[in-house]
């Protein structure tokens, strides 16, 4: 019964825009979240502001400023809440601070929704597990543990560490993977403008000539024509491949998991996956384990945030070999994915009773070594590319100009 009249008070407010009077008689607007216009003019009067008008916020014509949340407004979320209730900030009152100043609607909406949970008397994991589209089982359980211990602002202060530490790792993964993607796009397009409009127009010229053409240039040619004949099959196809491949891999779990395996065997960016998924596993478990979360659950925790699916099976069977009685560094041995000085260091930790310090320095040495893997790689890959650029635009031009060289020597 309790359940379901906390489920009737926290019904989803509605945005609201209104215009007012404050107490010396000046002109004030803005927007808020309330039940209805008679709320929302009640929340005004008890702020000192008369309302003179309030009216339902209009939807932004093409969805302009309804942005969708992402993983790093939960990570700016959570630190505002962290140093809100270190500062002796009340939650409630955070909650509402927090919600005001957020820029996106469907944040605000999202902390809103929270935020009345907790007002209705639900306890505040409670209230997270409502948005299970933001708020994973290893956030909400945290938060318990913290509601449980009185130590609420400590763990948010944890979370907040965690979610920050995983977004950058997971910014300088992306970096390294999509730099040397990007520049490859553009050089396939520039080539492709080359082929389709400027090779023609040389084909024109040399056609005056009346001689034999050399043969790089006639291969050029030849590409070009194929490239005017059949462009639109080719991009059609790119963007077919790439809409069909995104599809395979958020529905056909088989095919992901194979592409999670071969990526962790790819040249360059493997090396950079693996150490990043097991920062990754040590980050989750050094977070948990220190917020008082039993290790068997941790690792639940660790495995569903690994990343991976090579690692989340290799963490469900660490799981299943803890559970059975057995010490976590011999079960990540036997797994044959994590190097014998992450191992080490966990037994150490066994041994000494400090297995979430142990597993924090292990992940803050491979972040560190996935930062510098990235910047390296980064400084590798830009002369290859250039010579790539170099090799394959420039020479298509020089081979544009070989006939007209011939010419110049002849005469």
């Amino acid at each position: 019964m309790a359940e379901n009249n906390k489920k009737k008070v926290a019904k989803k407010q509605i945005a609201y825009v209104y215009e007012g009077l404050n107490r010396r008689g000046g002109k004030i607007k803005g927007d808020m979240f309330a039940m209805s216009p008679t709320e929302a003019k009640g929340m005004l009067k008890k702020q000192g502001i008369t309302p003179t008008k309030v009216r339902k916020k209009p939807t932004p014509l093409f969805g302009a400023g309804n942005k969708p949340i992402d993983s790093k407004d939960i990570a700016v979320f959570t630190r505002q809440v962290a140093t809100m209730l270190t500062a002796g900030v009340p939650l409630v009152q955070s909650l509402e601070m927090i919600a005001k100043g957020a820029e996106k609607a469907n944040l605000q909406k999202l902390v809103n929704d929270v935020l009345m949970h907790v007002q209705s008397g639900s306890p505040v994991a409670d209230a997270l597990r409502t948005q299970p589209k933001y708020f994973d089982d290893l956030y909400c359980d945290l938060v318990e543990s913290g509601e449980k211990s009185g130590a609420l602002d400590s763990i948010f202060d944890r979370i907040a560490v965690y979610k920050e530490k995983s977004e950058a790792l997971k910014s300088k993964i992306k970096k390294a993977m999509t730099y040397p993607i990007a520049i490859l796009a553009i050089s396939f397009i520039v080539v492709g403008i080359l082929l389709v409009y400027v090779i023609p127009s040389f084909e024109d010229i040399f056609a005056s000539f009346g001689a034999e053409l050399p043969a790089p240039t006639q291969m050029a040619i030849a590409a070009s024509k194929v490239a005017q004949d059949y462009w639109i099959y080719v991009v059609a196809g790119i963007i077919a491949g790439i809409y069909l491949f995104k599809r395979a891999l958020r529905t056909n779990k088989r095919f992901a998991d194979s592409m999670d395996a071969l990526l962790l065997k790819a040249p360059i960016v493997g090396n950079i996956v693996n150490k990043g998924a097991i920062a990754r596993y040590a980050r989750t478990l050094s977070t948990t384990f220190a917020a008082g979360v039993p290790l068997h659950e941790a690792l639940n925790s660790a495995a569903g945030a690994s990343g991976n699916a090579v690692y989340k099976r290799a963490i469900q069977e660490i799981k299943a070999d803890v559970s059975a009685g057995n010490m976590m560094h011999v079960a990540m041995r036997t797994t044959d994915l994590f190097p014998d000085m992450v191992t080490q260091m966990v037994s150490i930790g066994e041994e000494s009773g400090a297995l979430d310090t142990m597993l924090e320095r292990v992940a803050n040495v491979y972040e560190q070594e996935v930062d510098d893997a990235v910047d390296g790689i980064t400084a590798l890959i830009e002369p290859f590319i250039m010579v790539f650029l170099g090799t394959v635009i420039g020479g298509l031009i020089v081979v544009m100009y070989l006939p007209i060289f011939q010419m110049g020597n002849a005469v």
